[in-house]
């Protein structure tokens, strides 16, 4: 059974681990070239659940991995000889 000791460890974990990943997406979307930096306010994330904000950072993993095939693609086509 967990005491209330428990319950409130639990929950100061779980504040932790969502204060993390919140900074994570912000770290995320300051890392787009010719963006100006940007801040996210926490307080408008934490009624999101884990999955979410699991899901959010996932999302951008992806814009920018095809954000470097795009630029990949471009600088190999320069090689490439006209025919």
């Amino acid at each position: 059974m967990l005491t209330n000791i428990d319950i409130s460890l639990l929950g100061r974990e779980m504040n932790t681990r969502k204060e993390q990943l919140i900074n994570d997406i912000s770290q995320l979307m300051n890392t787009y070239e010719g963006l100006a930096p940007t801040s996210i306010n926490p307080d408008l994330l934490t009624f999101m659940d884990e999955a979410t904000l699991v899901s959010i950072i996932d999302s951008l993993l992806k814009q920018k991995e095809e954000q470097f095939q795009n630029i990949d693609t471009k600088w190999l086509e320069q090689f490439k000889s006209s025919e």
